[in-house]
């Protein structure tokens, strides 16, 4: 089966469950003729998790065709902020004050906004990026409205080893205590649990690139 097949299987399954979520195409680690099969359909969100590599891989892209998406689904060094903020149109990792804060002044100096994703690490897991649970809260109100950054919602990576409904839950009740409108969390494997468990962006790759 050919990526494109994968790509329309994939878009298929998901309007079937919810017309109305977006489908991220995580393009890290993929040649750009493969991804460009990807563009030739008409899809305009890409998922990349290092930003050099998509500043590399995107930037000529991005001069011919204005309209494509990027989403930064990856963990974010402060050291990266200023060259992500150029690039990317969304970023799905915020996870830490210093990283708004970047973020906040870049904003007022170029005068320019982008969308944001708060990263919870909902599994409490060691290895993982995202903010703790309990901080969420104080978190997301110093993001809006301190810094006034344009927050969407939560994004999660459930423990591989663990079922990944209980976690989305967890995070869509997290999102709604905090009167958030959106939520980023579903991968290849799970993304079908993650829709009906609210989802309104789903961040797929293998699937679609084999």
């Amino acid at each position: 089966m050919n990526i494109i097949q994968n790509y329309l299987n994939i878009k298929n399954e998901i309007q079937v469950l919810d017309r109305d979520v977006r489908l991220v195409v995580v393009s890290k680690g993929q040649d750009i003729n493969k991804i460009q099969l990807i563009i030739n359909q008409g899809h305009l969100d890409f998922g990349e998790n290092k930003v050099q590599e998509a500043t590399l891989k995107w930037t000529e892209i991005l001069k011919i065709n204005k309209n494509i998406n990027l989403h930064l689904i990856g963990n974010l060094q402060s050291n990266k902020a200023k060259d992500a903020f150029k690039i990317f149109n969304f970023i799905h990792s915020l996870d830490s004050e210093k990283l708004a804060k970047i973020f906040s002044n870049l904003e007022i100096i170029q005068k320019k906004k982008i969308n944001y994703f708060i990263q919870v690490n909902i599994g409490q897991e060691l290895q993982k990026g995202g903010i703790a649970i309990h901080l969420a809260g104080e978190f997301i109100n110093y993001c809006k409205n301190d810094l006034k950054l344009n927050i969407l919602g939560l994004m999660c990576i459930p423990p591989a080893d663990q079922i990944s409904e209980f976690f989305f839950l967890k995070l869509r009740e997290l999102n709604s205590i905090n009167q958030l409108k959106y939520l980023s969390m579903g991968m290849s494997g799970d993304f079908k649990i993650a829709i009906k468990s609210g989802s309104n962006y789903v961040r797929i790759g293998s699937s679609i690139f084999n």
